[in-house]
């Protein structure tokens, strides 16, 4: 994939996820193929005086509320974008081959307080799911991604605490949410057989990514 466009700015970014459908945020395992490798190098993490900048990192919640585009580790258990165009498919693929889970099942249990409550950062939902003791926290990321891979939990915002004089700070919290939720029920419409729905990825990225081979693409979509 050629990036003849420096991108320097979250609308910038914005606008190539739109065309482009799906992009993983760092490194893909496909050499170009990421929000990370877009956009200028001024524009990634770097280390400074008082400890960070990362512009990219910023842009995510904007790009997720402004842009309208789904968020979560959709790529290989990694995290990426996928636009409203694109969804529908990646939805259709990743349910018919990750099952709503049973609700006595943790996933289940992470997918039902989920739905009662509309959205919750990732804290208080391992808490809520009794997720509090030590060396928890992995456990419980586990299965917050294998609902994100099957296209059941989505990235509504991200959270950052604040200091005493009101500055945001950190890495932040994921506000996450169902996609009924977020995009409403019609958002997830059955055009097609999930069949059909992984032929159109692969098809599309193939011609994205004319260099990457059939099974690094399957590995990034499977």
């Amino acid at each position: 994939m050629k990036n003849d466009v420096t991108i320097r700015s979250c609308p910038e970014l914005m606008e190539a996820i739109q065309q482009i459908g799906l992009v993983p945020l760092l490194d893909s395992g496909i050499p170009g193929f990421s929000a990370d490798e877009l956009v200028d190098p001024s524009c990634r993490y770097v280390r400074t005086d008082d400890g960070w900048e990362w512009p990219l990192w910023q842009w995510k919640g904007p790009i997720v509320t402004e842009g309208h585009f789904a968020y979560g580790k959709f790529f290989n258990s990694k995290a990426g974008f996928v636009s409203m165009d694109w969804w529908p498919d990646l939805c259709n693929y990743r349910r018919a081959k990750y099952p709503e889970p049973d609700s006595e099942s943790i996933e289940g249990v992470v997918l039902d307080i989920l739905r009662v409550n509309g959205s919750m950062i990732t804290r208080e939902l391992r808490s809520a799911c009794g997720f509090d003791g030590p060396k928890m926290r992995s456990r419980f990321d586990t299965y917050v991604t294998r609902l994100q891979m099957a296209c059941r939990v989505v990235t509504e915002d991200f959270v950052y605490p604040t200091d005493k004089h009101g500055n945001s700070y950190g890495w932040g919290w994921a506000l996450l949410t169902t996609p009924e939720h977020l995009f409403g029920h019609d958002a997830n419409p059955r055009r097609r057989s999930p069949e059909e729905s992984l032929a159109r990825l692969v098809a599309h990225l193939h011609a994205l990514l004319p260099q990457a081979s059939e099974k690094s693409i399957l590995k990034l979509i499977g």
